[in-house]
């Protein structure tokens, strides 16, 4: 009984969790009718979220069918109605508000998400600089014979050395000119600024901010990250909300090969990296009395797994071995829905594709009255308004897995944004909603004008039977003869052309082609129409017409920065200070920042004035007050460019201010006179002063020359070109 005990570990919330075998955590240890119970809990609250979100589901069906440009089944036909064309107009626009969101998410040379430090950095210096007095990898300070102190003697890290002299490398060390700023690095640092201008000042929490921004885009782009955002972007365009999950635990393989005694063997190497995945739309159950992610005390992801997956889900931690086997003996249970037979082009049966699996993935709370219900032993502490936070995994009635929420802060690991924002409800709405009554009405009107123009096309001919001989075929052909027996000549068969209306028709779907401009914010232009329009003729007027359609998309783009830029670099930071396994060096306080707007105009505007302020400070006597080496630094960032691939570290600064220095004094020791900023180099070497103007202008104002602007002869003056002259003869 004791041994039972000590198996168990008692957490602050009172329920009993067991450690797993060659795993690291705790799992859920209930009985197997405890099990049943909690099955049954979150099973309920699927059908709940899933009867809640019937309406939407017709919203997305509508929305699906004119992207593909197909009629749903309930739609019927009269027997006139010959044409059954469907003009794919939503198909564009979705396409292109989806190019729209691609090129501003990726279009940059970087991943629209920031880390910056704080205003105020806690536990780390606001300013420091770097004490070339002190010892500093790759800098040896000591004494010229020359009788100049603090001369810096610079060290060849090239430089062979000899057996015994003490610079061998650490085993994992590699040779660098300037190693990075390290923790080594880091003791040299004096806080605060530095009183010498030649010696560099750097922001530790800065660099800190960065480091991290570039391991998150680093992580994003290994984990194929960029291909799941752009699916959610589509489904975000189309339906009106784009669910990205993650980023979670991943093993990633690293394919390295060793050599050893002269051959080469496979030795991969197994590293722990976030990944995140696209969810579909159709696949996600939020809480159906939230509007928001942050509002959602539970989730449920429903998957749709052959008996391969299933079986491969034994192979992930804390997954209870003996239930899989337990649901593959009971067979399949997966039964679709009746949206996904709408969304199969062929319209297949149901028993072709009954060989799957319904797993539902479930993450939220349970309330601690409701735990005790089902029979979880909770503590007498335990208040029943407190609640536990899990993840759950279900199928066919029992629980594959039960663990408590592994994220640190507690989180539900998925990220839902929408295109355009409905306050009041979940899921937002999309391109294809909001020109779903133009899209039918310009379907109608193509179809009238196509029916009218097969009529008005062909003549419609009125024939007089009593006037014909009987038995006669009424096809019409060249040379065809028709025998008459009666009546006056030319009145038995009289050709009448119908009416044509088309040109009506096409005027009002021309009319709601520009209601569904208006509609969606996407103008027809800007996808590539071929019109030419009063303002499109010049390339001031179409700035103008793609300036103000930007302002859509603005409103889209800020939506992504909230729902789903920010809250997913978040997720990443917390991942790296949780899960990374090697050293971050983070220090002070970050925070995340969303620049998926920054990147349609501030950048640019940034860069522009980052370099109108550069030349304002060659100005010698503004010069001194400016520190360049920053403003150098974040006229890089500003272009997207790495200040620690482009520019010196404080290290590498700190070796060129000493050589510059030594050239310097050496200039100084030999007698040369330093230039004048108003002084330039002569063509020998010798300084020339400027040169001086003449005295002497002349009338043209050229110092006395024949060519020039002048004042030019008016009319009566000599010389005027309009002034008649005697012609001598």
């Amino acid at each position: 009984m004791a041994e039972e005990e000590n198996s168990l570990i008692q957490n602050a919330d009172g329920i009993y969790f067991g450690k797993v075998e060659d795993e690291e955590g705790l799992s859920l240890n209930l009985e197997p009718e405890l099990n049943n119970r909690l099955a049954g809990l979150i099973q309920d609250r699927f059908s709940s979220a899933e009867m809640s979100r019937d309406a939407d589901e017709g919203r997305w069906m509508t929305a699906y069918h004119n992207y593909r440009g197909l009629y749903p089944k309930n739609v019927k036909f009269r027997e006139s109605e010959k044409s059954r064309v469907f003009v794919k107009v939503t198909k564009t626009k979705v396409l292109a508000a989806f190019g729209q969101l691609v090129d501003v998410i990726f279009g940059g040379n970087k991943f629209p998400i920031g880390v910056t430090e704080t205003k105020v950095p806690e536990g780390v210096p606001e300013i420091a600089h770097l004490d070339i007095n002190n010892p500093v990898p790759g800098i040896e300070t000591s004494t010229d014979t020359s009788g100049y102190d603090n001369v810096t003697e610079l060290k060849n890290p090239f430089d062979v050395g000899y057996e015994g002299d003490g610079r061998d490398l650490k085993a994992g060390e590699t040779l660098t000119v300037a190693p990075s700023l390290d923790k080594q690095a880091a003791d040299s640092l004096t806080v605060g600024p530095s009183a010498n201008p030649q010696v560099p000042e750097m922001k530790p929490a800065q660099q800190a901010a960065r480091r991290m921004e570039k391991l998150i885009h680093d992580q994003i782009e290994e984990s194929n990250g960029s291909s799941e955002i752009r699916n959610a972007l589509f489904e975000s365009a189309l339906f009106g909300t784009g669910i990205v999950k993650g980023p979670f635990n991943f093993n990633k393989t690293l394919n390295r090969w060793s050599k050893e005694d002269g051959e080469r063997t496979y030795d991969p190497l197994q590293v722990r990296v976030p990944r995140i995945e696209f969810v579909s739309i159709w696949d996600f159950f939020p809480d159906p009395n939230a509007t928001t992610m942050e509002e959602c005390e539970y989730v449920v992801h429903r998957h749709k797994l052959n008996r391969s997956q299933f079986r491969s889900l034994s192979k992930l931690p804390y997954f209870d071995k003996d239930q899989i086997r337990a649901c593959l003996e009971m067979g399949p249970s997966y039964e679709e829905k009746d949206y996904e037979y709408e969304l199969k082009d062929d319209n297949r049966m149901s028993d072709i594709s009954s060989a799957k699996y319904e797993v539902l993935e479930y993450w939220g709370i349970m309330d601690a009255e409701y735990a005790r219900e089902i029979g979880m032993e909770l503590d007498d502490n335990v208040d029943d308004l407190d609640e536990v936070q899990i993840n759950a995994w279900v199928s066919n009635g029992k629980v594959l897995r039960a663990v408590v929420n592994p994220f640190t802060p507690h989180r539900l690991p998925y990220h839902s944004f929408a295109y355009e924002k409905n306050p009041y409800s979940f899921f937002g709405i999309g391109v294809a909603e909001n020109m779903d009554d133009s899209q039918k009405i310009m379907n109608g009107h193509a179809r009238m004008a196509i029916d009218n123009l097969a009529l008005s096309g062909s003549l419609v001919f009125d024939v007089d039977e009593t006037a014909l001989v009987g038995g006669q075929s009424m096809d019409i052909y060249p040379g065809k003869v028709f025998r008459r027996q009666a009546g006056v000549p030319g009145t038995a068969i009289n050709g009448l052309k119908f009416p044509n209306t088309s040109t009506e028709n096409m005027m009002m779907f021309d009319k709601f082609r520009q209601l569904a401009d208006e509609q969606t914010g996407i103008p027809s232009y800007s996808h590539g129409q071929t019109g030419v329009q009063s303002m499109t003729r010049t390339a001031s007027g179409m700035s103008m017409l793609l300036g103000a359609a930007s302002l859509n998309i603005k409103t889209v783009i800020k939506n992504l920065d909230d729902f789903l830029l920010r809250p997913l670099g978040e997720a990443y930071f917390q991942w790296n200070m949780q899960f990374l396994e090697s050293d971050l060096g983070v220090e002070g306080d970050l925070e995340v920042r969303a620049t998926g707007t920054a990147s349609l105009m501030q950048k640019e505007v940034r860069s522009q004035r980052l370099t109108t302020f550069l030349q304002s400070i060659q100005n010698p006597a503004i010069a001194p007050f400016v520190k360049i080496n920053k403003l150098i630094g974040e006229l890089a960032y500003s272009l997207d460019l790495d200040p620690d691939e482009i520019l010196n570290d404080p290290e590498e600064a700190a070796i060129m201010a000493q050589i510059i220095g030594m050239q310097n004094n050496v200039g100084q020791t030999t007698g040369e006179t330093p230039l004048t900023p108003n002084e330039q180099q002569g063509s020998m070497g010798g300084v020339a002063g400027a040169s001086q103007q003449p005295t002497d202008l002349g009338d043209t104002g050229t110092g006395g020359g024949n060519i020039g602007t002048g004042n030019v002869p008016q009319s009566g003056e000599d010389q005027f070109s309009g002034t008649p002259r005697a012609v001598e003869g």
